[in-house]
């Protein structure tokens, strides 16, 4: 089964999944166009982008445990759904920065202090600010792909603080984005899991390797 899905998946061109993931982005264009974003215009747009965004960041978190346990692949995609998650991300602080704030700067440093959500928020994005920029091959050569793969561990410290924001944002406990932090814990749990399960395999490969004499 895992075979016929990754054949049909390596005929997807990358392209197509840049398309599927504007879709939101249009959805939510034409509602707002047509007065359907809520009686809050502006907060239902950053809320909609943001939401967007934390969705396709645990799809990129999502890519190596559905390989590891299914064994379907979406590596190909990766790059993709990060760079779409960046993208909304993106968008929810300029949405916020534009028609929240005013372009007022000293005011939003005074309410990113002031209120965690918005620190929450702020380091997420700002961690998901080298990983856009580094998501190409000139980059993987340049820093080495030890050193690429050590900076974008970063994306396990993103995520769950973006989820912390939209927590802090409702001022309560809501279902849903407690809901998508637990999945990101099970997620980075599971990858916990998997890069020491790695770690014993390795030890345990050069442990039963054959000593060599030096006499």
């Amino acid at each position: 089964m895992a075979r016929k899905i990754n054949d049909a998946l390596r005929r997807l061109p990358v392209w197509a999944v840049w398309i599927a993931g504007l879709i939101p982005l249009a959805l939510l264009i034409w509602d707002t166009l047509n007065g359907r974003v809520g009686v809050d215009p502006v907060a239902g747009i950053e809320h909609r982008l943001g939401r967007t965004a934390i969705y396709f960041l645990i799809g990129g978190l999502a890519v190596t445990p559905l390989l590891r346990l299914t064994g379907i692949s979406l590596m190909r995609f990766r790059r993709a759904i990060g760079l779409l998650c960046f993208t909304y991300a993106m968008l929810h602080v300029l949405a916020w920065i534009s028609m929240d704030m005013g372009f007022l700067w000293a005011q939003m440093a005074r309410d990113v202090v002031k209120r965690p959500y918005l620190l929450f928020g702020m380091l997420a994005f700002a961690m998901l600010i080298p990983l856009a920029i580094t998501s190409n091959n000139l980059s993987i050569r340049r820093m080495g792909g030890l050193g690429w793969r050590r900076l974008h561990r970063l994306v396990y410290a993103a995520a769950p603080l973006a989820a912390l924001h939209w927590i802090w944002v409702k001022k309560t406990l809501p279902l849903t984005p407690a809901a998508w932090m637990a999945v990101i814990l099970v997620l980075l749990l599971v990858r916990i899991v998997f890069v020491r399960g790695r770690r014993k395999n390795r030890l345990d490969g050069q442990n039963n390797k054959p000593i060599k004499s030096v006499l």
